[in-house]
């Protein structure tokens, strides 16, 4: 049987063709063909494509039944301005994989190498090639499909690299992986004046002030005390840059961050309430508008178990982590519909954080991330051998 070590050159080289032709979240057609392509090379027993967009799924069945699983990443890049200099430097201007989604996308090839070399004993492994994560758009479009209905899976994992973590330690948590994230646009409606008489006016300054101090009252951001809550303003505009004139109207927006979904129900009605009690106040008309919602990642503590086993049979370093990611993570859709579990690997402490410019994907953990995933899978598909009650 052919050995998968000698694929390893291939993985990364795709992983810097990947990274050098970034396409924003809803734009990744050119990277879905790339996949395609690729996955060719090494062909599953099905493969859907233009699921919930531009996504993919490449099906490895085995000669009997059994249970299913799917692992996930991510097609997208980010509207970011790459200052590395390296000889994969992203071609685009603007955009980049500074969320490492171009690693995560060669892990999961690298995984349909491993499958396709030998497949699972029963069931079936799903690959997801999801698009759109970093606007929170894309787990619904791909649930939403049709064409995803015939899936259903036992369990649904997935892996986020980590910056500032060991290289190669797997970091682990049941419960709430990655917050419940939501962000609100306050519009504000009044009456424009001269600038010499604002009386004849109604003027947002004093509302968007008012909004703005009690929302950072409410703010909780300590992770070890109940209500945890962080509400981060993010933009504010008010009237133009014309000195004669008192402002008539203006919008401030906010992200805000809870470690619990049923919780982020609770802060976003008090959100608005209070809003729009401001806004009565000042005599201001209000209209609200929340965009790019993420549920929490509620790990299930069997899917957890199944990491740990990987790492530890893998010789990893386990990590566990004592309180969520603050970040969001449309995975979390996933894990309120199927059992599954999100997990970290460490990519090496001096790395550039996630979303920085400077940032890129740390090669030495693709066989890691493989590996694991790979362990998995054989847990699930191959449960007699492992002895292990799924």
């Amino acid at each position: 049987m052919e050995s998968f070590n000698q694929y390893l050159d291939t993985v990364i080289s795709f992983r810097k063709e990947l990274h050098r032709h970034p396409e924003v979240s809803g734009k990744e057609v050119a990277t879905a063909n790339r996949i395609v392509s690729f996955l060719k090379q090494f062909p599953p027993d099905e493969m859907i494509t233009a699921i919930g967009g531009t996504g993919i799924i490449a099906a490895y069945n085995g000669e009997k039944p059994g249970k299913t699983v799917l692992f996930r990443c991510e097609l997208d890049a980010l509207p970011i301005e790459e200052i590395n200099n390296f000889e994969h430097r992203s071609v685009h201007k603007a955009v980049s994989h500074k969320c490492g989604h171009d690693g995560h996308m060669a892990i999961l090839c690298g995984l349909a190498i491993k499958l396709h070399l030998k497949r699972p004993d029963t069931g079936a492994v799903f690959l997801l090639f999801q698009p759109s994560e970093e606007d929170g758009s894309g787990a619904q479009k791909v649930l939403s499909d049709t064409k995803f209905k015939s899936i259903n899976p036992d369990y649904v994992f997935a892996l986020h690299n980590l910056p500032a973590y060991p290289k190669n330690q797997i970091v682990v948590k049941n419960n709430t992986f990655t917050c419940a994230v939501n962000s609100i646009i306050i519009k504000l409606k009044g009456i424009t004046a001269h600038a010499a008489e604002p009386e004849k006016g109604i003027n947002p300054a004093q509302a968007i002030a008012a909004i703005l101090s009690a929302y950072n009252k409410y703010s909780q951001p300590d992770s070890k005390k109940p209500k945890y809550c962080i509400i981060t303003p993010v933009h504010i505009r008010m009237g133009k840059k014309a000195y004669g004139v008192s402002a008539g109207a203006g919008e401030i927006h906010f992200t805000v961050r809870s470690d619990s979904s049923v919780e982020m129900k609770n802060i976003a009605g008090y959100l608005e309430e209070k809003a729009r009690s401001i806004a009565d106040e000042y005599k201001l008309g209000i209209s609200i508008k929340w965009v790019q919602t993420f549920e929490a990642n509620e790990n299930n503590s069997t899917a957890v178990d199944l990491v740990r086993v990987a790492a530890n049979s893998n010789c990893l370093a386990l990590l566990e982590k004592k309180t969520p990611f603050s970040w969001g993570e449309d995975f979390g859709l996933f894990t309120q519909k199927y059992k599954g579990a999100m997990f970290g690997i460490g990519i090496g402490k001096e790395k550039p954080a996630l979303h920085n410019p400077d940032y890129d994907f740390e090669d030495e953990i693709l066989q890691t991330g493989i590996s694991i995933f790979h362990h998995i899978s054989k847990q699930i598909t191959d449960a007699d051998k492992f002895n292990y009650r799924t």
